[in-house]
């Protein structure tokens, strides 16, 4: 195995909220090296036929009422194009998946709509729909609608998203809130104009009003979009046992490393953004933590933009990084299918959900067919038991 600091790989960086355990990945060993947990699957949510969308990204998962649901965006060849929609798709187990419907048509003029993802008080099911007034490739930003649903099946009409003052969240929302103990919601909204990325936090369970912009100075950036983008986030415990929120961006300065920045006051003022140890192709990722309370990632770790392979990277604490699981790797990548603007082989954009005992993270197969790898909770947490630290001494089991 080669340590990852010498190639190419640091294990820590000074100020970052976490780091990685030496020799985690093998940059010289396909797949890095790694392997899957016990007891991993691969399911196909959509494949389309001709007609039916022949681009298909942002693979969204939540549980609500006995169900999984996904919803992605669809669009006849490109991505980001005036003819996107939004799909949803549901399964009673998690295997077999219903045929999509569309949750929200193509826009007009023009707009443009994409998937926000989900929000749920357990007993309604809250779609979040993002809307680029201009169009995505303006440049000018957008903002948060949302739908509502008692059944999965039938929706509310479309309304705005609002802040703490009753006015709209001038912003885009990032398609991966997270609780915390007490009930409170915490995730990013991209602000107008552009996409300018900001923490926001809520106590209203449906995540539909009273949102409030958390304190984060963003790093230096040129242009309307900030450096850091599409974050998702994990939970742990400071050392006075404080709850912290670790808030994990995608690095647009292309460094291939993750930005973090954290929270221990419930999402009121957050850390500037750290570089950190953590490799990543530049691309969406997903984070969170297992029923135990283990923090994990998921991305693809790679140190270029080819977003090959897609693996679960896991923490005991929050706070050091010491075992990787591959999710899906080169081996069994299909050959692109149909060009497209901005398609390219790889697993893009995971966002993970854990249900049902599963650790699910549902992806796109080279921006064409969605589909999602499930990993039973029990594998991910009996390994993560026996990890190494991060100074390379290997702990008990």
């Amino acid at each position: 195995m080669i340590p990852a600091a010498q190639a190419g790989y640091p294990t820590s960086v000074e100020a970052a909220p976490y780091s990685l355990a030496p020799g985690l990945f093998e940059p010289a060993s396909p797949d890095l090296g790694l392997r899957r947990a016990p007891g991993t699957e691969d399911i196909t949510v959509f494949a389309p036929a001709a007609g039916e969308g022949l681009f298909n990204n942002g693979a969204v998962l939540v549980g609500f009422k006995g169900r999984l649901y996904a919803q992605w965006q669809n669009s006849a060849r490109d991505e980001d194009s005036p003819d996107t929609r939004v799909l949803a798709s549901h399964s009673d187990d998690g295997i077999h998946w219903s045929a999509p419907q569309v949750l929200v048509a193509a826009g007009s003029g023009d707009t443009m709509y994409s998937n926000g993802g989900w929000w749920s008080d357990g007993q309604t099911l809250v779609a979040y729909l993002n809307v680029w007034p201009t169009g995505f490739q303006s440049g000018d930003g957008g903002w948060t609608e949302y739908m509502l649903s008692r059944d999965g099946a039938s929706w509310s009409a479309p309304q705005r998203v609002l802040g703490a003052d009753g006015a709209p969240v001038e912003g885009i929302i990032e398609q991966d809130p997270h609780a915390l103990a007490g009930g409170r919601v915490i995730t990013a909204f991209h602000t107008r104009p552009g996409m300018i990325v900001a923490p926001f936090f809520t106590d209203d369970p449906l995540g539909i009003s009273g949102w409030q912009r958390g304190a984060m100075a963003n790093l230096p950036h040129e242009g309307r979009v900030s450096r850091e983008l599409e974050p998702s986030l994990f939970l742990r415990r400071d050392d006075d046992g404080a709850e912290c929120a670790v808030m994990v961006f995608r690095d647009q300065a292309s460094s291939f490393r993750q930005l973090a920045s954290e929270s221990c006051d419930r999402g009121e003022h957050w850390t500037t953004p750290a570089l950190t140890a953590m490799p990543d192709a530049r691309a969406k990722q997903s984070a969170g933590n297992l029923p135990d309370g283990t923090a994990f990632l998921v991305n693809a770790p790679n140190i270029d933009r080819v977003r090959i392979p897609l693996a679960v990277t896991l923490s005991n604490d929050g706070e050091c990084f010491d075992r990787a699981f591959l999710l899906r790797g080169r081996r069994d990548l299909p050959a692109l299918r149909h060009e497209g603007r901005y398609k390219r082989p790889g697993y893009h954009y995971p966002k993970s959900v854990v249900w049902s005992g599963f650790l699910y993270v549902a992806y796109a197969i080279n921006k064409e067919d969605i589909a999602l790898t499930r990993v039973p909770v029990s594998s991910l947490q009996d390994e993560a038991r026996r990890g190494a630290d991060c100074s390379g001494s290997i702990s008990a089991p």
